[in-house]
């Protein structure tokens, strides 16, 4: 089973893409008068996955909605520079998860080519 051979980096790497959509509608909306920014509890979702929830079921149940630090005028909760310092921390976690499934997949592959 595909699941088996990736372990929690497979729900990891869902995880943090999903939680890359959030952030980035957050950035993207950071004008929207009343948009309020939210984003995926990562450790939290992670572990409802190695609990037995799917993925989509356990980001669904860790999105929460942030508390800004100062509000704004418009109602919008976005804080840029705190969604941009989300949004790269996460890409970087993303790039090593993505690079630990590679270096798998490799394994994988050398030894199904008897190297």
């Amino acid at each position: 089973m595909p699941g088996d051979l990736f372990g929690i980096h497979g729900a990891a790497l869902q995880l943090r893409s999903q939680r890359m959509g959030v952030l980035a509608s957050n950035i993207a909306n950071a004008g929207t008068p009343g948009f309020k920014a939210q984003d995926i509890d990562f450790h939290a979702a992670l572990a409802r996955t190695q609990a037995g929830s799917d993925v989509d079921r356990a980001a669904d149940a860790a999105t929460l909605f942030r508390v800004p630090v100062m509000s704004s005028l418009d109602g919008n909760t976005v804080e840029l520079q705190n969604e941009q310092i989300a949004f790269s921390e996460n890409a970087v976690g993303y790039a090593a998860t993505l690079d630990l499934i590679r270096g798998r997949v490799e394994t994988v592959t050398r030894a199904i080519r008897g190297e």
